[in-house]
């Protein structure tokens, strides 16, 4: 996958779709997130590059507790896509 603004889209997409809320801010994030799981919401580090966004989402996405159903079925395939690449690292 290439790092790219529109990939970065599709990613926030199905975690959206998900159900959660991501929020870019500015903080001490040790490994450049937060999850606040009661709310559903995915604090990342503002000063991430697209890169480092794309890939922290990526390694995001396992912990994250998204019902594939409710998906769209572009985003259901990309989540899969996703998870299979994750599951490889």
């Amino acid at each position: 996958m290439k790092f790219t603004q529109g990939n970065l889209d599709k990613i926030e997409r199905v975690i959206e779709e998900g159900g959660y809320i991501i929020r870019y801010e500015r903080g001490t994030f040790q490994s450049g997130y937060c999850i606040l799981q009661a709310k559903k919401v995915v604090v990342l580090n503002k000063f991430l590059q697209t890169e480092g966004r794309i890939n922290t989402l990526i390694d995001l996405l396992p912990l994250l507790n998204i019902n594939i159903d409710i998906l769209t079925h572009e985003s259901q395939r990309l989540f899969e896509e996703l998870i299979a690449v994750e599951v490889q690292r």
